[in-house]
């Protein structure tokens, strides 16, 4: 198993598909990659030479991925909640950021769902 930005590349999938283990790369990222590195997309990640996965990671080295991206995130977050914009207060809330309606669903943020208890007729 190749280690890359601290991240351990399954060896049995295609190398576009296992740098996406990598946060902060996705599919179309990990082909500029590979294209950049000149490493075949399709070659499997236990089948690089030491010269591919060098190349690879000289080429993962130019874009923000794991713990500086995190970090950037992170920090990203905390400004808005101090500078109380809408986005950080609803970061503060717990509650979806981007628009989504909140009276029937978003259970993943708020929490499982309150019990109400009967009415009388």
């Amino acid at each position: 198993m190749a280690r890359i930005k601290g991240v351990d590349i399954p060896n049995d999938k295609h190398i576009c598909i296992s740098l996406t283990y990598i946060y902060g790369i996705g599919r179309s990222l990990a082909k500029k990659i590979c294209k950049n590195a000149k490493v075949d997309p399709t070659k499997k990640a236990g089948d690089l030479t030491q010269e591919e996965l060098i190349a690879l990671r000289d080429e993962i080295n130019n874009h923000p991925t794991e713990g500086d991206l995190r970090r950037e995130v992170s920090m990203n977050i905390k400004t808005k909640m101090e500078i109380n914009s809408y986005e950080g207060t609803r970061h503060k809330k717990g509650l979806p950021v981007r628009g989504q309606r909140t009276n029937r669903n978003a259970r993943t943020r708020k929490g499982r769902g309150k019990v109400v208890a009967n009415k009388k007729k």
